[in-house]
């Protein structure tokens, strides 16, 4: 499904309130909601809308857990740290406990090690690897997480969670991958700007080519998918 809004606010508007619903929802049936949250700039606007008092009211923070979809390896004083950007816009905001969020880094060990920590970790929290909400962005070359064009991970189908070194970027990442992320309740991906256009139009539209357009390789196996997306980033789409 995709939903296309005539402004970024609108979206931003839409995406928080879906936050607040999903998450009283899993609380009231589970008593917790289990989230993993995007990085890079898409989701600072959101941040900070749901750090305001009219919606973090709407939400028991006590029971929230934070995962994250994807992260840099570098520490999380680090601005490139998508973990660092969410405690300054929402988490250093709200009420919750610091044993509830689980950033993608530690300092102690390598990436690879750490891949396999935060699988366990996962399974620790959720119900078989099963989120209540993943939230994505998408990059121009049709990225989702960290989920590269060509890149090995996209051919993984054991593994929860991997880390690599990505040559074009000279650093580690650590992502989850599309099998997980396909075991979620509800995946949305938010999109914004014309520079996206063309990609989200071959990712929704194009021939399956999920070696050159990962997010195709997002498909819920039991959940569902939401598009989230601007009128620019929706100009080549039909």
């Amino acid at each position: 499904m995709i939903e296309i809004f005539d402004k970024k606010d609108e979206l931003i508007s839409y995406v928080a309130n879906q936050f607040v619903s999903i998450a009283q929802k899993a609380i009231e049936e589970n008593g917790k909601f289990v989230v993993a949250l995007t990085g890079g700039s898409s989701p600072i606007d959101l941040h900070k809308l749901l750090a305001t008092d009219e919606y973090q009211s709407k939400i028991d923070w006590e029971k929230v857990y934070i995962f994250w979809g994807d992260e840099r390896w570098v520490p999380l004083e680090d601005d490139r740290s998508n973990a660092k950007m969410a405690f300054t816009t929402l988490l250093d905001h709200v009420n919750i406990p610091q044993g509830n969020i689980f950033p993608m880094y530690n300092d102690v060990t390598s990436p690879e090690e750490y891949a396999i920590e935060y699988q366990q970790l996962i399974k620790e929290v959720t119900s078989e690897g099963t989120f209540d909400l993943i939230l994505l962005g998408m990059g121009d070359d049709g990225h989702t997480a960290s989920l590269f064009p060509h890149q090995k991970v996209l051919d993984e189908q054991d593994k929860w969670v991997e880390a690599y070194y990505l040559e074009p970027q000279s650093m580690y990442r650590i992502t989850l991958t599309a099998p997980l992320i396909n075991q979620a309740k509800n995946i949305q991906i938010i999109v914004f700007g014309e520079n996206k256009a063309k990609a989200l139009y071959e990712v929704l539209q194009g021939e399956n080519n999920p070696t050159e357009y990962p997010t195709q390789l997002i498909k819920p196996t039991n959940g569902e998918l939401t598009f989230l997306v601007d009128k620019a980033a929706a100009s080549q789409t039909k």
